[in-house]
């Protein structure tokens, strides 16, 4: 194997989740660099490597391991980078490392597995075929339900991460910004013995966890489908015409507009004629 910088997914949950691959990268790694050493000391025993060194590398230090790490790989070290779960760098630790190897000349290598979104998508039944993965939400309710109000107008399913003592405040923030009619999904503890994957509507999602403790347990994906096709256009393209209307005569508006926002011209057109239509009743009512 080359010196290099390997990007490891490892399992979710089922310590048998985990890739021949990355199996074989680890066993060959002179060190690995750990969100938390003990997770992954005991990952690797229960598949039997135990020659590699472990390395502390987590939110509060990643800078400075990043520096320790360009050092080993300087010395021609095999380095892996893992997490506690899944995939490094995503809503985990590892960006950071990966930029400074990058910058600093060296090899990345991404060794593909476990993903929790990804997971809990494909037991979903959700079938839009397009998804957002935010991640994690803003802990403030406040902050929270801003954050949601930026997504209430995206058609495709929403994803995130929330900790189970989170879980009722951010669904509360969810049904208060999205409504009722929307469906959840909970998928909790993917993958693990007390695995559970609950969709309802909004509407219900607080009685159904209020109604077992244990539907409040462990780490949670949670998933919102998207907001439903709306007649007309979207709140962002009706603006952009309505300033442009303000400014310019009624075809330069809609040559621009058409520019800007991609809509079909004769859609344009139309709604266009209907703001020009109402402003000019408007117009004569103030007179």
């Amino acid at each position: 194997m080359e010196c290099a910088l390997y990007v490891v997914a490892t399992p979710i949950g089922n310590l048998s989740d985990i890739t021949l691959r990355a199996l074989t990268v680890l066993g060959a790694s002179d060190t690995i660099a750990a969100e938390d050493t003990r997770n992954t000391k005991h990952l690797l025993q229960h598949h039997g490597i135990s020659d590699a060194r472990l390395l502390a590398l987590h939110q509060h230090n990643e800078r400075g391991a990043a520096d320790k790490i360009i050092a080993l790989l300087q010395q021609g070290q095999i380095v892996s980078l893992v997490t506690d779960a899944g995939t490094p760098a995503v809503s985990d630790p590892g960006a950071v490392l990966v930029d400074a190897v990058r910058n600093a000349g060296f090899r990345i290598i991404p060794i593909p597995g476990a993903s929790a979104v990804v997971t809990a998508l494909s037991a979903s039944g959700l079938a839009s075929p397009h998804f957002l993965f935010y991640g994690f939400l803003p802990n403030k309710s406040s902050a929270r339900c801003s954050a949601l109000q930026a997504l209430i107008e995206h058609p495709y399913n929403l994803a995130f991460y929330e900790a189970p003592h989170r879980i009722l405040e951010c669904t509360a923030d969810l049904q208060t910004v999205f409504g009722d009619e929307r469906e959840i999904v909970f998928a909790r503890e993917i993958t693990k013995l007390f695995e559970s994957i609950h969709r309802c509507k909004l509407g219900v999602a607080l009685d159904w966890l209020n109604s077992d403790p244990n539907n409040l347990r462990g780490e949670f994906v949670v998933l919102v489908s998207g907001a439903a096709p709306r007649e007309g256009l979207d709140a962002e393209t009706e603006r952009t015409l309505s300033l442009l209307l303000k400014e310019l005569p009624l075809k330069q508006a809609v040559q621009l507009a058409v520019k800007i926002t991609g809509v079909n011209k004769n859609e344009l057109y139309e709604r266009a004629l209907a703001i020009k239509k109402t402003s000019d009743a408007d117009d004569l009512l103030k007179t």
